[in-house]
């Protein structure tokens, strides 16, 4: 059987996994069907399994269900202060934005991550048998593919952990027809912890290059995991290991700021896989991004004007030329009806058309990480030096002096602040602004949790005011409901507290 025929055979298993069906999000293959009879031969089927993992990634197989770049923008984005509802009614996103919450909301099936969850479950468990079979097939590589799978899973898990906090924790591929599970939810610390053990097994034996520049941006290197591993040690209040990591990518010169200059929108938005990026999902003529046809053709979300105008402040003394290179013409687009032109501009003057809806999806890129950084030495009682690495940041952008640090850098909570500040800034639009939000907030168990319920307050309808005030103050509301379709096919499945009995 030739690779590209294998390739096929393993897309077509994909497809088979995602419409099984509805509620049976753990379902794989058993070990007695095709996968275990006439996949797992040669070290080329296990090429291709991992590659069939990436492309899980970017895109549905499943009618009626959202993909993962869908829900990874959406998870991190719509309950936080930065889109707004478009002129089109999408019910799952005004229900959202409006504080009501269910768990019947489309949006919340989490099939997608489940799927890519078991694609990597089998590839552990499966690709150590190749070694029996392809004499060619050695312990490193083996290592290599394991490490893919094993990063690809935590950070399925990461984003579940961040949007739901206890979920079930599935770490088995199934192996029989009558394998049926009702696994119930695991505790959202003991899910963090596994993420990063699975991180640290990835990081291990990861590579640190395909020795193509495109396929490491595109697949998950060292560097890959390390982003991972900073970002999961920073939501752990582990800051020195949040540090190491941080340090793997910048000590090692591979990653810079992408320079200011008349490209730097192109290199870094529109052709993507540039020298500032870690991990990107990688989108083309053939797969393309579906933010294009959601966010510009139907126009369900917009970056939301007041809150632009209050993070990308006027300065009346400052030239046209010279103001922040990542508001109107990068994050969004007035003249466009306030589109999120990272992804339907093809410059900063000019969008896309439909069928040129290429843009990758920037998962991790190394601003973030000086940013990570710059959080984690703050809270180690080192201002000085985050700040540092902010106005490097900022340097970049050519920030404006009306956003510039008015604190001191010994005042612990003002750098906070101001970190997270500038995350919205840099990362507008990139997925993670509630995840951040929410991060901050719950620090030193929710001592900042005026973050969420003031950011709430400043941007909820006025007839839901006081409703979504009193939803966010207690902070079981901070989680995704378990979608009703799982909970009504598990009996071993509890809702998260806060929607039991909806």
């Amino acid at each position: 059987m030739n690779k590209m025929k294998r390739i096929a055979i393993y897309i077509t298993l994909l497809l088979a996994i995602g419409l099984v069906s509805c509620n049976n999000w753990l379902y794989l293959e058993p070990e007695d069907g095709v996968i275990r009879q006439d996949f797992w031969q040669t070290k080329e089927d296990v090429h291709s399994a991992v590659i069939g993992g990436y492309a899980s990634l970017l895109g549905n197989t499943e009618s009626g269900y959202y993909g993962i770049p869908e829900l990874m923008f959406t998870y991190g984005e719509i309950r936080a202060d930065m889109v707004s509802l478009g002129s089109r009614i999408r019910p799952e996103y005004n229900y959202i934005k409006t504080g009501d919450i269910l768990p019947d909301n489309r949006l919340f099936k989490w099939n997608a991550f489940y799927r890519t969850i078991n694609n990597c479950n089998t590839i552990i468990k499966f690709s150590g048998d190749v070694l029996n079979s392809d004499a060619s097939y050695t312990q490193e590589q083996l290592g290599h593919d394991q490490a893919e799978a094993y990063a690809l899973r935590a950070l399925m898990y990461f984003y579940l952990y961040r949007a739901f906090g206890d979920v079930p924790l599935n770490l088995k591929a199934t192996t029989s027809d009558n394998e049926v599970f009702t696994i119930s939810k695991t505790p959202k610390e003991v899910v963090l912890d596994s993420i990063i053990s699975d991180l640290h097994t990835a990081f291990d034996k990861a590579v640190y290059t395909y020795g193509n520049e495109a396929t490491d941006k595109g697949r998950i290197t060292k560097y890959g995991v390390a982003a991972i591993l900073a970002d999961a040690y920073l939501w752990k209040e582990d800051y020195q290991n949040a540090l190491k990591y941080c340090d793997v990518i910048i000590n090692s010169g591979n990653f810079a700021l992408v320079p200011q200059d008349q490209f730097w929108f192109t290199n870094l938005y529109v052709h993507g896989n540039s020298i500032e990026s870690i991990f990107e999902l990688q989108f083309s003529r053939q797969i393309q991004n579906p933010f294009y046809s959601l966010y510009e053709s139907s126009r369900y979300l917009k970056a939301n004007p007041a809150t632009m105008e209050n993070i990308f402040p006027l300065d009346p003394l400052a030239s046209p030329d010279s103001a922040d290179i990542r508001a109107d013409g990068c994050s969004y687009k007035s003249s466009d009806n306030f589109s999120f032109w990272k992804y339907i501009g093809i410059n900063q003057d000019d969008a896309r058309d439909r069928d040129n809806s290429t843009a990758n999806f920037i998962v991790y890129r190394y601003a973030e990480i000086l940013l990570f950084k710059a959080e984690a030495l703050n809270q180690m009682g080192r201002g000085d030096e985050a700040m540092a690495l902010v106005r490097q940041v900022r340097s970049r952008a050519h920030a404006q002096s009306t956003t510039a640090f008015t604190g001191s850098a010994s005042g612990k909570d003002d750098v906070d602040n101001y970190i997270l500040e500038e995350r919205q800034r840099e990362l507008a639009f990139e997925g993670k602004r509630w995840f951040d939000v929410l991060r901050f907030a719950k620090r030193d168990h929710y001592r900042k949790k005026s973050l969420i319920t003031n950011m709430i307050i400043q941007n909820a309808p006025p007839s839901k005011l006081e409703t979504m005030k009193s939803k966010y103050q207690d902070t079981l509301f901070h989680y995704f409901p378990i979608p009703k379709a799982e909970i009504d096919a598990n009996p071993n499945l509890k809702q998260n507290p806060y929607f039991e009995g909806l």
